[in-house]
């Protein structure tokens, strides 16, 4: 109030409380109003903090620990998913050839076409230095899951620019699904996509294969 209608001492009598009471509400006011603004950049920080511990510092991608995050949050929902595991080819031949720089940024590259070829809801993580896992959250169709990993091999090969140079990799995948468990073990499935990962490298790598009980089908 005395702020807003620019009032000053002389207003009052030297005896008005009223005067000690105005200045009293409008102090706490500013205190208030200041409170608010820590308090938010507080929570600012907070979540920008909490962002940075679930992302991987290179590609800006998820973490292992969002990872595990969101495995845990979708089994206790029993919502079903499929994970994909990827594991690039020919990657250390770049880095032994173009040097580490030009690794970076082929693995940045790769991180964008991940995103590119998956939707919001699904959590794209780097996990090791060339390895990566998707989880499509609420899709387990073969056909579809068959498409996406078809696209992610077909790009992925596309030739990366790297310093004026062109780098070449590719990527073996090997996927299952929550809905094969009766009851859902996370490390399980991690085990099983990994299985499956590598039998597409034993057929010659840049394929993927589905995890089966009996043996991955590629």
């Amino acid at each position: 109030a005395v702020a807003h209608y620019q009032l000053a001492g002389s207003d009052f009598s030297p005896t008005d409380l009223t005067l000690e009471l105005l200045y009293l509400v409008e102090a706490n006011s500013a205190v208030m109003a200041e409170s608010r603004k820590l308090n938010e950049r507080l929570h600012g920080a907070k979540a920008q903090a909490e962002a940075r511990a679930l992302a991987d510092t290179l590609t800006g991608l998820q973490n292992r620990r969002a990872l595990d995050t969101t495995l845990l949050r979708l089994v206790a929902r029993g919502i079903p998913f499929t994970l994909m595991h990827l594991d690039l080819d020919y990657f250390k031949q770049v880095n032994d050839t173009f040097g580490h720089a030009a690794g970076d940024r082929v693995l940045v590259e790769v991180a964008r076409i991940l995103r590119e070829e998956t939707r919001r809801d699904d959590l794209v993580a780097r996990v090791g230095g060339d390895e990566f896992v998707i989880v499509f959250n609420g899709m387990t169709s073969q056909s579809q899951l068959s498409s996406i990993a078809g696209r992610l091999i077909d790009r992925i090969e596309e030739p990366i620019g790297v310093g004026g140079e062109q780098a070449r990799i590719s990527t073996s995948i090997g996927m299952v699904s929550s809905t094969q468990y009766r009851k859902v073990d996370i490390e399980q499935m991690m085990k099983d996509a990994d299985q499956a990962l590598y039998a597409s490298k034993e057929h010659g790598r840049a394929c993927f294969t589905f995890f089966q009980r009996d043996g991955p089908s590629v």
